[in-house]
């Protein structure tokens, strides 16, 4: 081949490659201007996240403010002073004037018990009383007579000291009948049944007419100007208790809380549960009474800390959270943001607090609890500045 036909076979095989290019780049235009319109038209039919509409009391704000740690307890009510009446001699219950409900002040004589015998007793000890008092009186003259006797010599020292001796036995027999005296005396004093404190009466054990023997409860007093509550600490929580410590207490019948302070805490715990017991006084009120069921909290502790509500921190994922609002320039979203809790503890409205650690600073705003949860970068709206900004 010559070569004007090489020259000539070269030029059309030119022509040819540049054809199938220009055939290829047109198809790859063709191919992404189609994936543009598809993208376009995908975004264009992709649904868009609503704002979540909320209003002004679904946010609350972190605030530092005064944290009261505390330790629940719950008891009965007790009088601090109480006592049993009972028959300190045997006999038939003549009289018993007060009842249930009653005040009595200390050294009332509330009832009597049959005295005969214990008179019948006293008039037996006066009078052997009397004749030991007679034996004495003659073992005196006779002494004195020995001794004057002695001294002229008409008889023998030896009869004197006899003479001494019954005289000293028988001043020691009227001593002994003296004393049987006044324990018959006591006895029948012991008749009559006396309060040994002021109160009320909280139970009759026995009525008039029924003969009851030594030592049986007839009535009991209770003092309701002091009044306590004993109620048992977990161990865990019984090293944080001081006396003088303040409670507030919830009594059961009483529209009003009670003031209580911590006056005694016992030295062992309880067998078994560990826990210690603590005794409360409670400040006097309007119906407070023996034996009703109270429930509070004892202060342990009062210091200002960054706190929300325990209803406001999220549990349900690996790490507690909070829904924070964060702002923007165009529309604020909702973000879930980790926090480090602290102590737990009421606020002076005895509402339950967390105290926040990290994660959050004074003044966000974080979604409370009541709201629900939301996802994580929700966008929000607030319904106070939609008003605000609708003509």
């Amino acid at each position: 081949m010559n070569r004007p036909a090489r020259l000539g076979l070269f030029v059309v095989v030119l022509l040819l490659l540049g054809a199938g290019a220009g055939r290829l780049i047109a198809a790859r235009s063709a191919s992404d201007a189609s994936s543009g319109a598809l993208a376009t038209a995908a975004a264009a039919s992709a649904p868009t996240v609503a704002a979540l509409q909320l209003a002004a009391d679904d946010l609350l704000s972190a605030r530092q403010q005064a944290l009261t740690r505390s330790v629940a307890v719950s008891g009965s009510v007790r009088a601090v002073n109480t006592a049993l009446v009972k028959a300190k001699v045997a006999g038939e219950l003549l009289t018993l004037d007060p009842r249930e409900g009653d005040t009595v002040r200390a050294g009332q004589v509330l009832g009597r018990i049959d005295t005969l015998e214990a008179d019948l007793r006293l008039r037996q000890a006066e009078q052997n009383a009397e004749s030991a008092r007679a034996q004495a009186d003659i073992a005196k003259r006779q002494l004195d007579n020995n001794q004057a006797l002695v001294a002229q010599g008409f008889i023998s020292p030896t009869s004197l000291d006899t003479a001494a001796a019954t005289e000293r036995g028988a001043r020691a027999s009227l001593q002994a009948a003296l004393t049987a005296v006044e324990l018959a005396r006591k006895s029948r004093a012991d008749a009559e049944l006396r309060a040994p404190i002021s109160g009320q009466i909280s139970q009759r054990l026995a009525q008039p007419g029924e003969r009851v023997p030594i030592d049986t409860k007839i009535l009991e007093i209770v003092d309701l100007s002091k009044l306590e509550l004993e109620a048992a600490v977990p161990p865990d929580e019984a090293g944080a208790v001081r006396v003088g410590a303040l409670a507030r207490l919830t009594v059961e019948g009483l529209a009003e809380p009670v003031s209580a302070k911590v006056t005694r805490i016992s030295p062992s715990t309880q067998a078994g549960t560990r826990a210690v017991l603590v005794y409360l006084a409670l400040q006097p009120a309007q119906g407070l009474r023996a034996g009703l069921f109270a429930r509070g909290a004892i202060e342990l502790e009062r210091r200002e800390a960054l706190a929300l509500p325990i209803s406001a921190v999220r549990i349900d994922e690996s790490k507690p959270y909070v829904i924070v609002l964060a702002p923007a320039a165009d529309t604020p979203h909702l973000l879930h943001r980790a926090v480090e809790l602290g102590t737990r503890g009421q606020d002076s409205a005895g509402n339950d607090l967390a105290e926040i650690r990290a994660g959050l600073r004074d003044g966000e705003q974080v979604l409370r609890g009541s709201v629900g949860t939301v996802r994580d970068g929700t966008p929000a709206r607030l319904a106070a500045l939609n008003a605000a900004a609708k003509p």
